[in-house]
């Protein structure tokens, strides 16, 4: 995945004059297909550690597509994320999660998002509710998600950009893993807070 475009790309959306348009006062992407810029995208997620603390990390590799449709409310999500790719910057806790008692990464080598609604909330704010697949284990979850608006790169190109968190029990994905501590409570906390900062693309 390129992040410069070439002049002679053949999307719709490049061929527009603004990378937005007006939709009930605010801005929002023109209608077309987007891909994720992973190198300007981050996916990562915060979790309790002893009960006293915060671990955060994040995911390396991952793929995903946006098509807003000309109802912005009819538009569509979806990425694929490499489980394996897990990085909190401590090698032997990466491998303890990436082993059976978490993401089971060599049987299940990807974890998927597909949304199934989107919705718009007031202003720049958006709800984007959608089915989330770990462990092969698939519920529903929900991102709020603000629009931080669209731009046109120095290569032509228009991207633009969003933020989405969201939060879940990893206990309902199947990763049930922890253990008791001496002082009272757990290793490892349920709840999990998901954090996306991406930048998309026209799709080439």
């Amino acid at each position: 995945m390129t992040n410069t475009p070439t002049s002679d790309a053949g999307s719709a959306v490049q061929d527009q004059t603004s990378a937005t348009r007006d939709y009930k006062g605010i801005q929002i992407p023109v209608p077309g297909d987007y891909v994720l810029d992973t190198a300007h995208t981050t996916i990562e997620f915060v979790a309790r550690h002893l009960m006293i603390s915060k671990v955060r990390g994040r995911f390396t590799r991952f793929e995903g597509a946006v098509n807003i449709a000309e109802d912005p409310e009819k538009s569509s999500l979806d990425i694929s994320v490499d489980t394996d790719s897990i990085d909190t910057s401590e090698p032997n806790r990466d491998a303890h999660l990436r082993s059976g008692d978490f993401l089971e990464a060599d049987k299940y080598p990807k974890m998927t998002f597909k949304s199934t609604k989107v919705e718009h909330r007031g202003d720049m704010s958006w709800r984007v509710t959608g089915d989330l697949t770990i462990h092969d284990v698939t519920k529903p979850l929900q991102l709020d998600v603000e629009f931080l608006g669209g731009s046109v790169s120095p290569w032509g190109s228009r991207p633009f950009g969003f933020e989405a968190t969201s939060e879940l029990d990893r206990e309902e994905w199947g990763l049930t893993w922890n253990q008791a501590l001496e002082t009272g409570g757990v290793v490892v906390g349920r709840k999990v807070r998901i954090e996306i900062n991406a930048e998309l693309l026209p799709r080439q």
